[in-house]
């Protein structure tokens, strides 16, 4: 008897179009004689939908404005020890029966706790971070915080709070003096180097800023480093095994948007971007040298921060964790964690012998070991408080 895997992707998010990219590849991995494959596209109101149309990226374009002209709305609820589908319109319709769920969704209202909270209320095995290490890897502010605060190698760095941010002006620039330019603006809450800003001198300081506050209430600023080398590595398992993928460095420089998800913004083709005539596919795209050239013991070294932050965060599922490399004197620094990367970073996986296929089967077979393990904690009480306030 097959699984029922229910692939969850989009949503109320700057990372919405990502999500799809991410999930399309994933719903194709899945293997189709273990998982009856359901893709639930989330809208960008929060509505949920599925259709044979989410098997086939090409289609996207036609509905992301408009979902309802083309697919099928649905409503999602527990009901008894099951998970059900049900359209919203339409008399007997045929219900369906979710009974995992994997998430591919990227960024805030969904990435960053809020879809596991959900999954949590449903009471439904998924796939990925739970609550509290989706929301802590998401914001930046509080994830590099909770990394000082555990000794994780990173850059100096300040948060620009928009509610204070003009009265405090001269305090916030004087912060940046101190570290020296040029630095790194980011909105804490966004991935996908979305909003990014290179603040090159003082003048630039308050403008780009501003920018940056057009995403987000929060504003991560940190020393840049000048001569970088960027890698990545992924970490997949739960919080009690974890291993790491091959390292990667990527070799065509500071990655915008554009360059990562717009049409031709790698040189590799792939599937179709949301809306798009020309392929891209994603962070699968991204110009890499595999495995990274390292000097002696850095393989090592950052194999060990990178399962130490995904302990530190109780992570589940996959994530990639990215780091930089001052190549002035070799230092290595922790930038920040994906709980949810784009393409699951099945092209960092592959190189160590597990292809998607493998890796989805990994992530499902760690879900359900994770629920039943949960299941075993008590939650509640043969006792009732409340019996104290009944009537006599």
């Amino acid at each position: 008897m097959k699984i029922n895997v229910g692939v969850f992707f989009g949503g109320k998010s700057t990372e919405h179009e990502i999500s799809c990219i991410s999930a399309n590849q994933a719903i194709h991995a899945l293997n189709t004689e273990k998982y009856e494959v359901i893709p639930v596209y989330i809208s960008k109101d929060n509505e949920f939908y599925i259709g044979e149309e989410l098997f086939d990226l090409q289609n996207y374009s036609s509905f992301i404005k408009d979902p309802a002209s083309v697919l099928t709305k649905v409503m999602i609820y527990k009901d008894g020890n099951s998970v059900k589908i049900r359209p919203v319109k339409g008399l007997f319709k045929k219900e369906l029966q979710i009974d995992i769920a994997f998430p591919v969704v990227h960024g805030t209202n969904v990435e960053d706790g809020t879809m596991a909270g959900f999954l949590e209320m449903l009471d439904l095995p998924y796939t990925s971070c739970n609550v509290l290490s989706g929301a802590i890897g998401q914001d930046k502010a509080i994830m590099k915080d909770i990394f000082k605060a555990e000794g994780v190698p990173m850059t100096a760095y300040f948060v620009v709070y928009g509610s204070d941010f003009e009265q405090d002006f001269d305090a916030y620039l004087k912060k940046a003096e101190e570290i020296g330019f040029p630095l790194i603006a980011k909105p804490a809450n966004l991935g996908s180097s979305i909003g990014i800003e290179v603040i090159k001198d003082s003048d630039e300081f308050k403008e780009k800023i501003e920018n940056c506050l057009e995403y987000d209430f929060k504003v991560v600023v940190e020393q840049m480093i000048e001569d970088l080398k960027e890698v990545n590595i992924s970490v997949i398992g739960t919080n009690e095994k974890a291993r790491c993928s091959v390292i990667e460095e990527v070799t065509n420089g500071f990655l915008d948007f554009d360059k990562k998800y717009q049409p031709g913004g790698g040189k590799k083709a792939g599937a179709k971007t949301p809306g798009s005539k020309t392929a891209s596919k994603g962070m699968a795209s991204t110009v890499r040298k595999v495995p990274a050239e390292l000097e002696q013991g850095q393989q090592e070294k950052i194999e060990a921060i990178a399962l130490k932050v995904f302990h530190i965060l109780n992570a589940h599922g996959c994530v990639r964790i990215d780091f930089m490399i001052d190549r002035k004197d070799q230092t290595i620094y922790c930038n920040e964690i994906n709980t949810i990367p784009g393409s699951l970073s099945f092209y960092l996986w592959k190189e160590v012998g597990l292809d998607f296929q493998a890796e989805c089967d990994e992530l499902i077979n760690n879900a359900l070991n994770r629920y039943a393990r949960k299941a075993k904690k008590t939650y509640s009480f043969d006792t009732n408080i409340l019996d104290n306030y009944a009537k006599k």
